[in-house]
């Protein structure tokens, strides 16, 4: 019932990760209505989505939404707030924040030679290739290579994760303090609606309740217009 009437192929899938079918303008405009609709504090839905920021400068391409689930959860952030705020790295952004971080952290590791974002790509690419052969290779009879996955944690995925907690950081402060004041604002603005429609509804109710004509009540013994008068009787002889 909930399923959709033309599912889509594995291609339209890669491809809407790519670029949505909307555009990523609608893409981000959907996702800060859903932050502002959230029922919660404006600070927790500011935690949640500073997780998620602060997750999409990490290299745990696949678990960002695990970890940034667990981190709102350990800052007592919203998680779907997290979830959502994971949108902050999309495939417009990943390269920048690939290449700032693996730049920075092998600066910081003092790992010589510079990379671009195609080859910081090809590389997990090949370790994910050289990952999926080890593990095959427990229940086949081939042999397990090592050295590249070493090579690979070694000059890409440790200088990706150093390198992205100072960037990660800062961006995360930086969403959080442009959060909250989103959020408080919205939540005023729909309060501020609401005690409108609500005195709105009472003043409604009032003028029906003015325009409603009241009966009295007809008082025993006296004659009204709907009534018989009441019948003489003649008075008793001694």
């Amino acid at each position: 019932m909930f399923k959709r009437r033309n599912p889509k192929t594995y291609v339209q899938m890669a491809t809407e990760m790519v670029y949505p079918r909307g555009g990523w303008r609608r893409a981000g405009t959907y996702v800060v209505h859903r932050l502002r609709r959230l029922p919660d504090q404006p600070q927790k839905i500011g935690r949640g989505t500073a997780a998620g920021m602060f997750v999409s400068f990490t290299p745990f391409f696949g678990f960002h939404f695990l970890s940034a689930a667990a981190v709102a959860w350990i800052i007592r952030g919203n998680i779907l707030a997290a979830l959502l705020g994971t949108f902050l790295g999309n495939p417009l952004t990943t390269p920048f924040i690939a290449l700032t971080s693996v730049t920075l952290g092998r600066w910081m590791l003092g790992v010589e030679g510079a990379l671009s974002p195609g080859g910081i790509f090809r590389a997990f690419a090949r370790a994910s290739e050289d990952l999926t052969h080890n593990i095959t290779s427990i229940f086949t009879s081939q042999e397990a290579h090592w050295d590249g996955l070493y090579l690979f944690f070694h000059d890409i995925f440790l200088p990706y994760l150093v390198g992205g907690l100072i960037p990660g950081l800062i961006a995360s402060v930086i969403v959080y303090y442009v959060t909250v004041p989103v959020i408080r604002a919205y939540h005023r603005r729909r309060a501020k609606l609401m005690a409108a429609r609500i005195a709105k509804l009472r003043d409604e109710g009032a003028l029906r309740t003015r325009a409603v004509p009241v009966e009295p009540a007809p008082l025993e013994g006296i004659a009204t217009s709907d009534q018989d008068p009441p019948e003489e009787t003649a008075p008793k002889k001694d």
